[in-house]
């Protein structure tokens, strides 16, 4: 490890010199073993990284999760995968899959089409499973706090030897102050050091006071990720993975709508039509993905045209109706929602119930809160206030 590390450029090509460094005089707390990763990917791991410590701690269990653009695009802990889970995930064939490989299927299978080329990172040492799993995704890279053997040899095989492999001192603790500059401006503020835990779920304001103990896990997954999101942010969680993550949006209905909307199609993935889909036998994993968001969608006859389906598919698939659909979604349930800050309207409730959600952990203290929580109630919904925000920029 070193003090600084030279960068090919910044966030674009034109934004030179590039560099990270240590103001401190001490080491870098990471050691790139593998490839030469840019400005953005370091941006990636560092936040990565932080998520999935958090996470494990947490929990107790490894987690992982799948950043793209400086936020999430999947978070998880290695819960095991059902057999439908292990299908729409792609990973069926991989045999027995480790804690860590289940948490990466779950952080990488959500949402599919944000994560490619996604920057990867993981809680535990990276073994064999997991490598193997990545191996066959495209993405930048990954930081983890170590590699066995095997597994750091079948990454170094990625794309044609220059895939971005990151060691981080997993014992490594930031200053608690941290800078950045803006416009030659020094920005200056203490690290958000929130430990999140069950005892930030403990004033639940809703007539529905029951929030079982796995909902519980599913609502810390949810504030731990968004402690990591671009604001503003809200994480659909189910069964310990984020299922739907809105980010960045600047109205909070928008951000809700998003990732409800993401925690939909994530759903919609598990209906027996969509399993059933016969792809032609060398579809490349990214067109097949693509393929299947087009046919759940409303220009579902840009892939079942003639002339068209039979580029994608063996047999051509009936159509996936919207009342359908409808009664799939319906089906969902018991799904856990989280909010970097207070939920303004009720509008948001309304939608949230929509993709199945049941349980809500926001920080509470809009002028609305009455009216947030009389929503809650008309459909038996469990809410906690945390009394916290979780803004991250």
């Amino acid at each position: 490890m070193s003090n600084e590390m030279l960068l090919k450029y910044g966030c674009n090509p034109n934004q030179k010199p590039s560099r990270v460094f240590m103001e401190n005089g001490g080491e870098l707390p990471i050691e790139v073993l593998n490839g030469k990763p840019g400005y953005i990917n370091l941006l990636d791991a560092l936040n990565g990284w932080q998520l999935v410590k958090e996470l494990k701690k947490a929990t107790g269990m490894p987690a992982a999760t799948s950043f793209k653009h400086v936020s999430p695009a999947g978070a998880a802990i290695g819960r095991p995968l059902s057999d439908t889970l292990k299908k729409i995930y792609f990973v069926d064939d991989l045999g027995e899959l480790s804690p860590l490989a289940c948490a990466y299927a779950r952080a990488r299978g959500a949402d599919r089409m944000s994560s490619y080329g996604d920057f990867i990172a993981l809680s535990d040492e990276c073994d064999v499973c997991t490598a193997k799993m990545i191996q066959r995704e495209v993405s930048d890279g990954i930081i983890a706090p170590g590699y066995s053997d095997e597994a750091l040899e079948i990454l170094k095989s990625k794309r044609k030897g220059t895939y971005n492999i990151i060691k981080i001192d997993k014992d490594y603790v930031p200053e608690q102050i941290e800078r950045k500059q803006v416009f030659g401006v020094t920005f200056e503020q203490g690290r958000n050091e929130l430990d999140i835990n069950e005892q930030l779920l403990s004033n639940i304001v809703t007539e529905n006071k029951d929030i079982p103990k796995d909902k519980m896990e599913d609502l810390i997954i949810s504030l731990i990720t968004l402690k990591y999101t671009q604001s503003n942010s809200v994480c659909y969680v189910k069964d310990g993975q984020a299922i739907g993550i809105g980010a960045g949006q600047q109205s909070r209905i928008h951000c809700t709508r998003l990732a409800g909307n993401k925690a939909d199609i994530w759903w919609l993935r598990q209906h027996p039509k969509v399993l059933g889909l016969q792809f032609v036998d060398d579809i490349r994993r990214p067109d097949r993905d693509n393929t299947i968001d087009v046919y759940i969608s409303d220009e579902y006859m840009d892939v079942l045209a003639d002339g068209e389906w039979q580029k994608m598919f063996k047999v051509k698939p009936e159509v996936f109706t919207k009342e359908e659909q409808k009664e799939w979604l319906a089906k969902n349930r018991d799904v856990c929602l989280g909010s970097d800050a207070f939920f303004p309207f009720g509008d948001n409730i309304e939608r949230a119930r929509k993709s199945g959600v049941s349980y809500i952990a926001e920080p509470g203290g809009s002028i609305r809160d009455d009216h947030v929580i009389m929503t809650c109630n008309k459909y038996n919904m469990a809410m906690a206030f945390t009394g916290i925000r979780l803004f991250h920029h």
